[in-house]
């Protein structure tokens, strides 16, 4: 070979060693001029994380300030698969930390397709504690909170539940969950090649959420539920509902369903269940919507109280044949004993004095048909037909509360109304937020006072010498008016179907509270002078006592005692 091959050979080696030394610096400063800032990212992120801290969801409380549904501190913990060293170790650890199988924790910290995975959420503070003095590359930890509710099925119905990402899913815990929730805080912290934080470089403090304190009385809730559950049970029925209200403020200090929840397990709860009937589900009252009809006619001045009436059995209307609940001849009674005795041909008769239109705009009048405005999600409005859908025979069912469809807090807000000397409050669930109270309305107008105390009259006849007398309270005074009703099924009326109810005001002379019960498809007996009528009675007394009202009738204490 001579020189001037090996000088060639030389020469191209030299260009071609310039030219991948170009190349490299080229793409060096393309890097550096041009790419450096998304490197500089990349490699920030590797080094960096951000961590959001959950804010501390609100308290709610009862009118006493008992919680009903409070945050728990438990521990998150998780894993940044690509930094983990040992993960057989990680997994042993964990599982024997946190009571997991080890085997899935492996699966999932091996994963290095993930920057991140959940070993477990909200998992017990102190066994995360322990697991992490052991400072195991690649395991993260950050507090969290666990929504708790301490007395499990007490007002479950009306609280509801949050998920496990601390949001609101049904009940006040959705409705509320703005205010509740507050704003969640964040920290990013510096981590060594290992993933272990070694610093925080930037923190924004989370903002909790606020407390509320609802109407809600854990002891009167809790006793209306366990009363209400019992004669559930007593009669073999579908289930029951009851509610306690305030009179003169609309506060509901009670709002039972049966059968309850334990809102801690409300995921393996069905849907039916966790259901709050008293505000969504709809029933024909039966009697206890002759209170709308007879003082719709005492305030129109149609009858008054001692307005006569000769009655025959039956009353035909249009196409229908109306009867009493119970045989009996041809009888001459004034309003006031149709009220006590529960007359269906005699309320239909006033009925058709009043007239379809004037009905009609009393039905309206007294909240039927519209929603009362509870503050709660899901109310339903009712169902009350518009006067121009009405039939001929709709005179002879609608005033007897057959054809029309309400929903339990209606119902017993009606009452009230008559109660509070006629003004109709909205009823309300939530009494402070964040230690600011809810306003409280001036009320509606519905009947005047004159015809509210002329109803409460005849409520107490009820009570004394009518259909509702197992409602009696020891020592006080009641006014009220049962029901039994045939539900609707298949277009027509079931024959063994049957919804039993009482709604009542205690004392009867300066009412109180306003109590409904209902009791679905009782088997044994349907009355509600039998089935519910006894139930309003025990709850009655109870609240009675735990509110220190004192007693208005201490003379009935014996006659109820011997009776």
């Amino acid at each position: 070979m001579n020189d001037k091959l090996v000088n060639r050979r030389i020469r191209i080696l030299v260009v071609l060693f310039g030219l991948i030394f170009a190349v490299t610096l080229g793409r060096a400063t393309w890097i550096q001029a041009v790419q450096g800032h998304s490197y500089d990212a990349m490699a920030s992120r590797q080094h960096h994380e951000t961590i959001e801290i959950p804010a501390g969801r609100g308290t709610i409380y009862d009118r006493t300030g008992e919680p009903l549904a409070i945050g728990e501190q438990t521990t998150t913990v998780f894993a940044d698969p690509r930094a983990v060293l040992d993960p057989k170790t990680a997994a042993i650890a964990a599982g024997k930390s946190l009571g997991l199988d080890p085997d899935d924790v492996y699966k999932r910290i091996t994963d290095r397709s993930k920057g991140f995975v959940y070993v477990r959420r909200k998992a017990d503070a102190l066994a995360a504690a322990v697991l992490e003095q052991r400072e195991l590359p690649g395991l993260g930890f950050y507090p969290e909170e666990l929504r708790s509710y301490p007395q499990r099925d007490v007002a479950s119905h009306v609280l509801g539940f949050a998920g496990l990402d601390n949001h609101g899913l049904e009940g006040l815990e959705r409705s509320l969950d703005g205010t509740l929730s507050g704003k969640p805080g964040s920290q990013t912290v510096v981590k060594d090649p290992f993933g272990r934080a070694i610093d925080v470089v930037e923190s924004r403090p989370e903002r909790p959420g606020k407390h509320v304190t609802l109407t809600i009385d854990n002891q009167i809730q809790a006793h209306a539920e366990s009363v209400l559950a019992r004669y559930v049970r007593r009669w073999d029925a579908r289930g029951g509902t009851a509610i306690v209200l305030d009179r003169r403020t609309g506060a509901v200090l009670a709002m039972a369903n049966a059968p309850t929840f334990d809102a801690n397990r409300f995921a393996v709860t069905s849907a039916d269940l966790r259901r709050n009937r008293a505000v969504t589900d709809l029933y024909e009252p039966g009697s206890t919507f002759k209170l709308v009809t007879i003082a719709a006619a005492l305030e129109d001045g149609v009858v008054t109280p001692r307005t006569p009436f000769t009655l025959p059995s039956s009353i035909k209307v249009a196409d229908r044949v109306i009867h009493e609940h119970d045989y009996r001849p041809t009888t001459r009674m004034t309003v006031r004993q149709i009220v006590s005795g529960s007359s269906n041909v005699g309320t239909v008769t006033i009925a058709e004095l009043l007239g379809p239109g004037a009905l009609a705009g009393w039905i309206e009048r007294f909240g039927f048909g519209k929603r009362t405005g509870v503050d709660f999600p899901g109310e339903s409005p009712g169902l009350a037909l518009p006067l121009e859908r009405w039939s001929g025979s709709t005179i002879g069912t609608v005033p007897i509360g057959q054809g029309i469809a309400v929903t339990p807090i209606q119902m017993v807000s009606a009452y009230a109304a008559i109660g509070n000397h006629g003004l109709l409050m909205r009823p309300r669930l939530v009494q402070k937020v964040g230690g600011k109270g809810t306003k409280i309305g001036a009320g509606r107008r519905v009947v005047s006072r004159r015809t509210a105390d002329r109803m409460m009259a005849m409520l107490r006849d009820v009570v004394v010498e009518g259909t509702g007398t197992e409602a009696a309270v020891p020592g006080y005074t009641v006014a009220g008016k049962t029901g039994t009703a045939s539900k609707a099924e298949n277009g027509g009326y079931s024959r063994s179907n049957y919804v039993a109810s009482f709604v009542g005001l205690v004392p009867a002379k300066n009412p109180r509270v306003a109590i409904l019960v209902t009791i679905d498809e009782p088997k044994g007996a349907i009355w509600g002078g039998v089935v519910a009528a006894p139930a309003f009675a025990e709850i009655a007394r109870f609240d009675l006592q735990y509110l220190e009202v004192p007693p208005d009738a201490p003379q009935t204490r014996i006659a109820l005692s011997t009776r």
